[in-house]
């Protein structure tokens, strides 16, 4: 399944979106959900011991100027493979 975060991961359940994750699935943040992805936050941390593949969307990242502070333990991703994990999955889930 894809999931796909679009809000602040402070401002949503969290706890639930972990518990719901599994092995094969695939976490996008995008919109303001790449704030999940500041360098040594707590959340971040909690996202990477999750059982799913963590992706942030650079454009998303390069239009908050966030750039800089975006850990280098996620992959950054582009439109074109936000596509294409789309079509990996029949399943999607927006948090």
């Amino acid at each position: 399944m894809l999931h796909t975060l679009m809000q602040s991961p402070w401002q949503c359940d969290t706890d639930t979106l972990l518990r719901m994750l599994s092995t094969g699935d695939d976490l996008l943040l995008l919109q303001d959900g790449v704030l999940g992805a500041l360098t040594d936050s707590n959340m971040l941390e909690k996202l990477l011991a999750a059982p799913a593949t963590l992706w942030v969307l650079q454009e998303d990242v390069e239009a908050r100027g966030l750039s800089a502070q975006i850990s280098s333990k996620v992959r950054l991703v582009d439109y074109t493979d936000f596509v294409d994990l789309t079509a990996k999955h029949q399943q999607q889930m927006a948090w």
